[in-house]
């Protein structure tokens, strides 16, 4: 007697939804390894090369002669891999800038391209600050002109100011809450938008809709977009969480509100509802907790404390900026006008 085989059951939207992500996440992540691994062999080689001008003490003015020579020795040998005279004294100066440095800061710039490397050690000298833009090259994978306008716009000044407005310490367990804190900012700038007059907040949400990319790009590495006024539906009633992403190093699904005004103490309310509901109705069993941003025009750290004293969900408080503040904007003006004296 045969037997009638199975019928596949359907896969529904939501489990799709899930497929998506995960096909998504593992093509995302073997790109960026492959491409690390590309880069970590090139700056080994570069750094090696550096290592030999500097042992030998070569410099520039009477080692012109020998390292034009080696230029045209090894791009005779090797003509594919740029090693002109000046990319040769980079070497030596790459090497010189980082021999003596952490570790950790010398595995980290081991893997960026070497144009990126380039514009850090000819525009910064402090060790942290080069840490710092190195990570945010890592984790939101900035090209080199987005590393150029963060390092003209002070973004690690900018970044050692902010307090952080989140009650992720309290919430999660502590490696979590340690990725958390670095994952989301206090402030995002929304400049890209090009919005010049008051919106309502529908029509700001839509914007970043549009321009998705560019907002998934300012919040970092790592969100896959799921949708907007996404809907839960418990106990007969609906609820629209503005926009829904997945933060796949967090394992975590990541529920963004946004406010057009200034922080109110409600809307935290509001995210701790949500948040209990994504998880009861959304999130897997191999998941972390879900997560919640409120994205407010404005906000006060002591306000927001307070509201987050007893709440336990994962909740945090970010400000957006429209445009570059006046104060940076004139600075960066006059940096390109004496630049260019």
């Amino acid at each position: 007697m045969n037997k009638k085989k199975a019928t596949p059951s359907p896969v529904n939207e939501a489990e799709y939804g899930e497929i998506l992500r995960q096909a998504i996440s593992q093509i995302r992540t073997a790109r960026l390894s492959m491409a690390q691994q590309v880069n970590a062999s090139i700056q080994s080689v570069y750094w090696n090369l550096g290592k030999l001008l500097s042992e030998k003490q070569l410099a520039e003015g009477y080692g012109s002669g020998v390292v034009k020579q080696l230029s045209v020795d090894l791009k005779s040998e090797f003509p594919d891999m740029g090693l002109s005279p000046r990319n040769l004294w980079d070497m030596k100066r790459f090497y010189e800038r980082y021999y003596q440095a952490d570790v950790k800061l010398r595995q980290a710039v081991a893997v960026l391209p070497w144009g990126h490397n380039l514009l850090l050690i000819n525009k910064l000298n402090n060790e942290s600050e080069i840490a710092f833009y190195t990570n945010e090259v890592l984790t939101k994978g900035w090209s080199r002109d987005l590393l150029l306008n963060a390092i003209k716009m002070d973004s690690y000044g900018q970044a050692q100011k902010q307090t952080k407005t989140h009650n992720f310490d309290q919430t999660l367990p502590t490696v979590h809450a340690d990725y958390a804190n670095e994952v989301f900012k206090s402030t995002y700038n929304l400049g890209f938008l090009g919005i010049t007059e008051p919106l309502k907040e529908l029509e700001l949400e839509n914007r970043l809709i549009a321009k998705i990319r560019s907002f998934i790009l300012e919040l970092g590495r790592g969100f896959s977009f799921i949708g907007n006024q996404y809907r839960l539906e418990y106990n007969g009633k609906e609820y629209f969480v503005d926009m829904l992403f997945f933060h796949r190093g967090l394992r975590s699904l990541v529920a963004i509100e946004l406010k057009i005004g200034s922080f109110k103490a409600e809307y935290v309310g509001k995210m701790n509802l949500y948040l209990s509901l994504l998880d009861r109705l959304e999130k897997s069993a191999n998941e972390n907790p879900s997560i919640g941003i409120i994205l407010c025009a404005d906000k006060d750290h002591l306000d927001v404390e307070i509201a987050l004293q007893d709440i336990n969900k994962p909740i945090g408080v970010a400000e957006y900026q429209l445009l570059l503040p006046k104060a940076e904007l004139q600075t960066l003006v006059l940096n390109e006008l004496k630049a260019t004296d």
